[in-house]
């Protein structure tokens, strides 16, 4: 069994609950109380799961949209705080295998930013986790200008979490299977992320880092055409779509335990660009085996299961 970092870990406090029960409409109400139950618990329950998968570290995020759903933006503000400070209480109980993402109010950028690097500097977190747009507003927006910067300075990596658009898609209108994480997610979360690249983000801040779950959200498997198609269509920025993925991007397998995906990122982003997730509770079932069994060369096991977060966080 190889010893992993699992990168897209959930819990939830009791000042976010509120947030995320109204995600859960469409789930079983007993399923979603066995979800419940897993993300409030930082015990046994939790540490028993990572010790069958060989997890040594879990790196712990807020699930569901949290205070990214609030509308007062005071409000969002205090509780995004009391939630990290909530998480540094947790993680200081067991040091040796819990670390953090900072959970942030995305309404107010320079607050965002000063809570970020509160929580890396004196909680010790590795990063910041964001659930997508907050009420519309996308990471490319130049009023972020002033986040991505201090993330840069910082060194602290943002994981880009799914969530839902805007608006329904049309395209999968009327086929509910399609919208969330089958189909739907993945194409926001996709979008989100080119937007950033293609607002000039990393050019302005070349030491910024984006994580990205579900090994890329399908980004890596379109490099060539992407390089390819830009150009004739107004590309203005010094590198190819291509080189600002290698270079500011990483991948997690959240919920892709499946050997040619992870293959095509590796081939894409580099070997020192994706690394493992079990998405605990909503994704987790499978992801230690498949990361101890599937076939490749153990080096490249080692590097994608704990060497390549272990850099990355610092950890």
């Amino acid at each position: 069994m190889v010893k992993k970092i699992a990168l897209e870990e959930h819990f939830l406090d009791p000042g976010l609950v509120d947030y995320w029960w109204p995600t859960m409409v469409d789930v079983a109400r007993p399923k979603a109380d066995g979800l419940f139950a897993c993300l409030t618990d930082f015990g046994d329950r939790r540490l028993d799961t990572m010790d069958k998968a060989g997890i040594a570290r879990a790196v712990l995020a807020i699930a569901g949209p949290g205070v990214q759903a609030e509308r007062d933006t005071a409000t969002a503000l205090n509780r995004a705080r009391g939630s990290n400070d909530f998480l540094a209480g947790q993680i200081q109980k067991r040091p040796d295998r819990y670390s953090g993402l900072a959970h942030l109010a995305m309404q107010d950028p320079k607050g965002a930013a000063d809570e970020l690097e509160r929580c890396v500097r004196e909680l010790k977190f590795c990063g910041a986790m964001i659930n997508g747009h907050t009420h519309g507003k996308y990471l490319d927006d130049r009023s972020y200008d002033v986040f991505w910067e201090r993330a840069a300075a910082l060194d602290a990596p943002i994981y880009l979490h799914p969530a839902d658009p805007v608006a329904p898609l049309p395209a999968i209108a009327g086929y509910n299977v399609l919208a969330r994480p089958m189909w739907g997610w993945g194409v926001e979360t996709g979008s989100h992320a080119l937007r950033v690249i293609c607002s000039g983000v990393f050019h302005r801040y070349p030491n910024a880092k984006l994580i990205l779950g579900h090994l890329g959200e399908t980004l890596p498997y379109q490099l060539w055409r992407f390089d390819s198609r830009s150009a004739p269509y107004g590309w203005e920025l010094p590198k190819p779509p291509s080189q600002y993925l290698k270079d500011n991007i990483w991948v997690t397998m959240s919920g892709m335990y499946d050997l040619p995906p992870v293959m095509c990122s590796v081939g894409a982003l580099g070997r020192d660009h994706v690394m493992f997730s079990a998405d605990y509770p909503f994704d987790s079932a499978g992801a230690g085996e498949f990361m101890d069994s599937a076939t490749m060369d153990e080096g490249l096991r080692a590097d994608i299961a704990y060497n390549n977060a272990a850099k990355l966080l610092g950890i």
